[in-house]
């Protein structure tokens, strides 16, 4: 028996996974399907191509084929394709599209001029990379999938029950607050932020855990369908799509800051915005953005897992199986991850030297 520990993307995602190949999985879960105390909560995150590594070029290609078989099996669309944008000067256009044509991604490079025909209401002032392949992620719906799939094809979910407590040996033992036990051959712990909480021996220091912000801003003109963008330079790091459900019922568009997060815990959090994210963020917008109204209509945090290099955690240590596969970067990769979890749990895969944890510097 299989238990999961975590039920949001990640967590959701293995034990559809597993339940699927026909192994016997218990999902656990503190809260309910979908809550917003983490990281897997809101109707959009960003699905892009482009990475400066050809390792992770490859896996969004096998991921992409991960989300058209879950929204097969689930009869759900989870994953819309925009096409989206990488521009500003540290973001390195040319460079990104080297790597995209290294693995045969379809891909072009627009001077500013080009690119601004083409999208009006975004401010270009040197290359533009431009991936027809990128698009937006529902990961309400991608959780609520997964869960309600795994349960369908067999999984049993605890859901609103926390565990307090592991003895482990050969097999785990899962103690919960509710007053079960529950014994497994393998525990994959998908926590996200609560991961360095669980007081597991595991070597987890190196996890970051921060706060983050995101604002969703209305499109000046409602018609537009927008791509995905992604922008670097020397002062900031910034991405914005279509907001969903999210940015109210009209179109909106959510832009963020990928990097000056919050040092927290999950356990401590706040929930409260930094105003000086917001503000940041919308002067962002006014000078970018030209077509968003640069007054944001919704606003909402969020929690990144950081790991060391940005990279994903995914490691079998005895009968644990750690996921951590966030760094911010972790949605795009929901179906493959849980994949590679599941092939961990159930020795089909040796963890990736890569993505495995590391020891004390």
């Amino acid at each position: 028996m299989i238990a999961v520990v975590g039920a949001g993307l990640m967590g959701a995602a293995t034990a559809w996974q597993l339940a699927r190949r026909g192994h016997e999985v218990t999902l656990i879960e503190a809260y309910d399907i979908g809550h917003k105390r983490g990281s897997s909560h809101g109707s959009s995150r960003i699905f892009r191509r482009a990475y400066a590594e050809k390792l992770y070029v490859e896996l969004t290609g096998q991921a992409y084929e991960e989300w058209r078989e879950l929204e097969h099996d689930s009869s759900t669309p989870l994953l819309r394709t925009t096409g989206g944008v990488d521009f500003g000067a540290g973001r390195d256009p040319e460079g990104l599209a080297r790597v995209l044509g290294g693995a045969r991604v379809p891909h072009e490079v627009l001077s500013a001029q080009e690119a601004s025909e083409r999208w009006p209401y975004i401010r270009f002032d040197g290359p533009v990379l431009y991936h027809p392949g990128a698009g937006v992620i529902d990961a309400d719906q991608t959780v609520a999938a997964c869960v309600r799939r795994a349960v369908e094809h067999g999984a049993d979910a605890w859901i609103g029950v926390r565990v307090t407590g592991f003895e482990l040996g050969e097999k785990a033992l899962l103690r919960t607050d509710d007053g079960r036990e529950l014994t497994a051959d393998t525990v994959v712990i998908a926590a996200g932020a609560w991961l360095p909480e669980l007081g597991l021996p595991l070597l987890l220091q190196q996890l970051k855990v921060t706060q983050q912000q995101v604002f969703h801003f209305r499109q000046r003109d409602p018609s537009v369908v927008w791509p995905t963008v992604v922008f670097q330079d020397q002062t900031m790091q910034t991405y914005g799509l279509p907001s969903g459900s999210d940015g109210g019922p009209l179109p909106a568009v959510k832009v963020a800051e990928h990097d000056r997060g919050t040092p927290t815990k999950a356990s401590t959090r706040t929930g409260v915005v930094d105003p000086s994210s917001r503000t940041r963020v919308g002067d962002f917008v006014r000078d970018r953005l030209p077509g968003l109204d640069p007054a944001p209509v919704a606003e909402a945090t969020c929690l990144y897992t950081t790991a060391p290099n940005d990279d994903f955690v995914l490691d079998r240590i005895g009968p644990l199986v750690v996921v951590s596969a966030c760094s911010g970067q972790g949605a795009k990769f929901t179906p493959l991850i849980g994949a590679m979890a599941a092939d961990l749990a159930t020795g089909r895969a040796e963890p990736c030297r890569r993505f495995q944890l590391k020891g004390p510097a």
